[in-house]
């Protein structure tokens, strides 16, 4: 059974940087694609952040696109989202999901918005940014 938490969120100024943690136990994270997704209050839950299962594709969603960065940490189990340039809109609640058969990044350059029942989510971290 795979366990995420997801942390590092917090209060930032616009642009700031926060770096976002899903930190997996009891699997490796190498055997899974892995999403960032956030839901604003009122807004449908964005894919914003995908890294494929043997780290050959990212995607980055056209609201984050040029200001985040996802990379995974074998040793560490955990995979990082980098956000940089913080706008308000930007704040949300982040929470990560990882599944080891949906093409999850191929999904979410599909349609950023759909809903799929990915196989482990991760509970959310708040980003609150500040104008």
């Amino acid at each position: 059974q795979l366990e995420l938490v997801a942390s590092g969120g917090g209060l930032v100024q616009a642009g700031g940087s926060l770096r976002l943690s899903c930190t997996a136990s009891g699997i490796s994270l190498g055997f899974f694609a892995v999403g960032w997704f956030r839901q604003a209050p009122g807004k449908e839950r964005e894919g914003i952040s995908c890294i494929s299962k043997d780290d050959s594709d990212t995607y980055y969603g056209d609201s984050v696109n040029g200001r985040v960065t996802i990379t995974r940490d074998i040793a560490s189990n955990t995979v990082y989202l980098q956000l940089n340039d913080l706008k308000p809109e930007d704040t949300a609640i982040y929470s990560c999901a990882a599944d080891a058969v949906a093409e999850m990044c191929f999904l979410m350059r599909e349609s950023p918005l759909a809903r799929y029942d990915y196989r482990y989510w991760g509970q959310g971290t708040q980003v609150t940014v500040s104008s």
